[in-house]
């Protein structure tokens, strides 16, 4: 049965921090729910969030995408870690629509917030379908290329480093505490706290220029329930592999739906 999209609402949520985290919700006549993370430095705008947005509209279910504190249009100070806060963040978002009655039926994160969502699912057991794309396991890897090879001295000396662009613009400040942030978020205990009740899809392009598709094989070995998705000509981005991403993406959540009990309700 095809449900139309009744319409797109700005809503803004507060999360434990009292800061408003601004999303858009893709609102069809069903109550059923996915919500969408983005990835480092991105928004809810990004393309690869609006187009699954789209697509889960199209099948009948209503769709939320929202900025992650200090992120896009949301409140709060950019970090270069913040994964415990982002996951946080998730469970604000969560528990507003949950008291809004929505049965929240999967999360899906691109990138960081792949990660995101894992991590949210290793602490609540509350959201049946976790969609993981382009997450990185490895996280003490990827850092030197953002911010150089003697990052840890360099950071041990000023206490922050100044990542800028080719111009020589300042883009963020890495501090010492959101490094040690990143480097002390476990991926390992994380992936094998998820409920073995929780449904897991990774996906992952071979050709993936920023996070190497091992990690995805690492989250595969870790992860209870879980299935594995590697696409052999696609990048971080899926570029001129879009449909097939989404394509995939509805297909686990379709497939897993029917089957899946109802969501409990977070616990504080």
């Amino acid at each position: 049965m095809w449900l139309s999209v009744l319409c797109e609402q700005r809503v803004i949520i507060s999360n434990e921090h009292g800061e408003k985290l601004v999303g858009l919700l893709h609102q069809t006549s069903s109550k059923k729910l996915v919500i969408l993370c983005h990835g480092f430095r991105a928004t809810k705008d990004d393309s690869i969030l609006v187009d699954l947005a789209a697509a889960i509209t199209m099948e009948g279910m209503s769709a939320f995408r929202f900025d992650f504190s200090g992120n896009g249009e949301s409140e709060g100070e950019f970090q270069y870690g913040s994964y415990r806060k982002e996951a946080a963040d998730l469970c604000s978002v969560v528990l507003y629509f949950s008291k809004q009655k929505y049965d929240i039926i999967a999360l899906i994160g691109h990138s960081k917030g792949g990660n995101a969502v894992l991590l949210y699912a290793s602490k609540y057991n509350d959201i049946p379908i976790i969609v993981n794309i382009s997450g990185r396991f490895a996280l003490e890897r990827g850092i030197d290329g953002r911010l150089g090879k003697n990052f840890m001295q360099r950071i041990k000396k000023d206490g922050y480093i100044d990542v800028k662009n080719k111009k020589g613009e300042l883009e963020y400040r890495v501090s010492k505490a959101s490094l040690e942030d990143r480097l002390s978020t476990d991926t390992l205990h994380s992936s094998r706290a998820i409920s073995k009740g929780c449904r897991v899809l990774t996906i992952h392009g071979a050709k993936d220029e920023i996070v190497p598709a091992e990690d995805a094989r690492q989250f595969a070995a870790n992860i209870p329930n879980h299935e594995l998705r590697i696409m052999p000509e696609a990048n971080h981005r899926y570029t001129g592999h879009e449909q097939e991403l989404t394509s995939l993406v509805l297909g686990f959540v379709r497939s897993h739906m029917q089957s899946s009990s109802p969501a409990l309700r977070p616990k504080l």
